[in-house]
């Protein structure tokens, strides 16, 4: 009977998901004979919400013959309704995708439209775009979406418990493992990780498989029907993760990723693990602060110096009847002034080269963009790089780990099946 309701409501969210955007397909026309394109973006909460709102109305004002119809959801609701969506007879003209598997499936799939005409004929407004962050959306040669923003993680540290415990930011592991035994043993928290959903760790060991793992290997793992994991070099990574674990709150997966910063925040913990976009958070820090970079690893055979990290952005649909008239509108969105004016309302560093500057962020946000800008290629996270059903005993797996009940050796060899099950 439950599984007859679930179905029957199902059905119903589908219909409903339909029938919401159905007058605004790909070939719709609104009365006053403007062509509507339609924008599916995943910001309904301030002041996201505002800021592409302004976004919207100034173009509007600047190309009276187009209209911007929006279509939003949160998150994991974003998902679920792209599955319909996207899907459907009028699907959506402009889409918002992560980077990786997720961005890339798309492409497989036939459902984003190859941009590289549009790159290539407006050089004025492509080359703008910071390059590294342009690769996640491409594929064989062609480009298929356009980054709005980037994001990475360092680490960020309370530096008034820093400067009283005389301690300095680490450079190598060696150093860092010092450092942390410093603070525990002052009565301090050294690092305090929320994990109640699993990307949080997950952050963690992308991050040490980028220092373990030679490129070549993860290059190749973390392509589509790729994946093997039989490098030593991941067991080793989750080696280091258990490291950390005397250093770490008490059952880090028993809070979630927000409540750990706020702790952080509150002066709870000398270091935690935090998305550069999280910067627009400290300023409700109670005390200085400062970041550093995942320390080197000596000896390792990964690189020591790259950042972890991906861009998020658009693509048009391939059915939209409208291409040029959305590709206009996502030109606008990532030009320098949106850019800029996106880093101040919202705290999201724009992709536009220089749009993250002194009279649009903060000092520590610029830093941040010029360690990306350095950095080149960065490492995606695990959570979004990895088809899902690989993704899931990984996250699972490490979870288990920090609970104690499984090691580094069993968490990767329930990722090696899943691998293979996904090759198939």
């Amino acid at each position: 009977m439950k599984r007859w309701i679930s179905v029957v409501v199902g059905i119903f969210l589908t219909m409903s998901l339909l029938a919401g955007c159905s007058s605004k397909g790909t070939n719709s026309k609104s009365e006053n004979g403007k062509t509507t394109i339609t924008f599916f973006y995943r910001w309904p909460n301030e002041p996201y919400k505002s800021y592409f709102k302004s976004v919207i109305a100034e173009f509007e004002k600047q190309h009276p013959n187009i209209k911007v119809e929006e279509i939003t959801a949160l998150n994991d609701d974003y998902k679920q309704k792209a599955n319909v969506l996207l899907g459907s007879k009028n699907p959506p003209d402009i889409f918002f995708t992560w980077a990786g598997e997720y961005g890339q499936k798309f492409i497989r799939d036939g459902v984003a439209l190859d941009l590289t005409q549009y790159y290539e004929e407006d050089k004025d407004w492509s080359s703008k775009l910071i390059k590294s962050q342009v690769k996640f959306f491409e594929k064989d040669g062609k480009v298929y979406g356009v980054p709005l923003f980037t994001d990475s993680k360092l680490f960020f540290y309370n530096k008034d418990i820093f400067e009283k415990l005389n301690l300095k930011a680490p450079t190598t592991w060696n150093e860092f493992m010092k450092v942390l035994d410093a603070i525990k043993k002052s009565g301090t928290t050294p690092i305090i990780l929320g994990n109640k959903s699993p990307w949080a760790a997950a952050h963690y060991v992308t991050a040490l498989n980028q220092r373990m793992v030679p490129k070549e290997v993860l290059d190749k793992d973390f392509s589509y029907q790729g994946a093997e994991f039989t490098d030593p070099g991941y067991v080793e990574a989750l080696k280091k993760l258990n490291e950390l674990k005397p250093y770490l709150n008490d059952n880090p997966n028993a809070i979630a990723h927000d409540e750990a910063r706020n702790l952080f925040l509150g002066g709870k913990a000398a270091i935690t693990f935090l998305e550069t976009l999280e910067i627009t958070y400290m300023k409700d820090a109670t005390f200085k602060w400062d970041t550093f970079k995942v320390p080197a690893i000596e000896g390792a055979r990964g690189d020591q110096e790259g950042l972890i990290g991906a861009p998020e952005g658009f693509m048009i649909h391939k059915k939209s009847a409208h291409p040029k008239e959305a590709m206009e509108f996502l030109k606008f969105m990532t030009s320098k002034a949106n850019g800029e004016k996106l880093i101040k309302d919202t705290g999201l560093a724009s992709t536009v080269d220089g749009a993250v500057n002194e009279n649009t962020a903060s000092e520590h946000e610029v830093k941040a963009m010029q360690l990306i800008k350095e950095s080149g290629d960065m490492f995606i996270w695990i959570d979004s790089a990895l088809d899902s059903r690989i993704f899931k005993p990984y996250g699972d797996g490490v979870q288990a780990m920090l609970r104690g009940s499984m090691n580094p050796e069993e968490v990767m060899k329930s990722v090696q099946e899943a691998a293979k099950q996904v090759k198939k």
